[in-house]
């Protein structure tokens, strides 16, 4: 079971490449947490913000001054934020394809954790070979794998319970440059020495253990929502975001044929939805409030992205270019 993306791996440092989309990020980042933040209360209307505010609110999840401008200026320089000036004062924003790689995700998340229709037994198997010379390759291909729900069964054999689609092959042939093949059927099983299950792609106790923790750790604050508030509220969505969004990729809609009883992944979605949705207008108030300290008068568009948003996604042209 793979831990989660580092952020430098997400966004390349390389302002020429499209932003990819943020698929598991480690909580402590602070350019994690600047894009869970920016996405949280600015995604559909790409409002800009101070860069005052934004290194004021990083202050609250305990990010630096230094910190916080040496993560805005990176993100920016990758694409992921643009800037503007009005007077003296610098601004920035989501980039467009930030945005919508950011909307993508967002309904990634919630559809990759919804109910899972019945499984009708079958393997997808994606075999390929790669030089290793092409190390940067090998890991796009196996970024892009996880992506799509994909496990290694072995080194180059990577399988799910799922077809894959044919916007997925082209991808997948781009980056493999061909030299992969694309098989689906059912498990042989038979008396061997050393054979593995498919399943055992993944490590199911260790997926359990995680929603385990999580249900641990937030259900003390799903029954006293109304008395968190502030900066508080803030920081308890950014980091069950940050937490929550590491799910699909451990758990890719994995069948209920497959899986122990008693599985967690609803029990979790359903608390991420009450946290996430219960403390949306307490945080975006706080919000408006550090903002409207930095920028006269407070830019519009500032609300809090809601379970029901990140389902419905931002449309392309929500993600287009806004005057500042």
């Amino acid at each position: 079971m793979a831990g989660p993306f580092d952020i430098e791996e997400i966004y390349p440092d390389d302002a020429r490449a499209a932003p990819r989309l943020p698929r598991r990020q480690a909580g402590a980042s602070p350019q994690s947490v600047t894009v869970t933040l920016l996405a949280d209360y600015t995604l559909r209307e790409r409002v800009a913000l101070p860069s005052a505010a934004i290194v004021a609110l990083l202050a609250e999840a305990g990010v630096t001054s230094a910190g916080a401008r040496t993560t805005i200026s990176r993100l920016a320089r990758r694409g992921v934020l643009e800037g503007s000036r009005q007077g003296r004062h610098s601004f920035y924003r989501l980039s467009a394809g930030a945005a919508a790689d950011l909307s993508a995700g967002g309904n990634w998340i919630m559809a990759s954790t919804a109910a899972v229709p019945p499984w009708d037994g079958r393997w997808t198997v994606v075999a390929f070979s790669l030089p290793q010379e092409h190390g940067p390759q090998r890991r796009a291909l196996r970024g892009q794998l996880r992506w799509l729900g994909y496990a290694p069964l072995y080194d180059g054999l990577w399988i799910s319970p799922y077809e894959l689609g044919e916007p997925a092959r082209a991808r997948l042939a781009q980056l493999a440059l061909g030299a992969f093949t694309v098989l689906r059927g059912r498990q042989v099983v038979w008396d061997a020495v050393g054979q593995r299950a498919p399943v055992q792609a993944w490590d199911i106790d260790a997926i359990a253990g995680q929603y385990e923790a999580f249900l641990r750790r937030w259900t003390p604050l799903a029954s006293r929502l109304g008395a968190v508030d502030g900066a508080a509220a803030v920081r308890a969505r950014t980091e069950v975001m940050d937490t929550f969004r590491r799910f699909p990729a451990l758990d890719p809609r994995l069948p209920r044929e497959i899986l122990p009883p008693g599985w967690l992944r609803q029990p979790a979605r359903d608390l991420f939805a009450a946290v996430y949705d219960g403390l949306a207008e307490p945080a975006a108030r706080h919000v408006r409030a550090v903002v409207a300290r930095f920028a006269e008068p407070t830019p519009p568009g500032i609300r809090a992205h809601t379970t029901a948003d990140m389902l419905a996604g931002v449309r392309d042209d929500d993600c287009a270019t806004r005057p500042d």
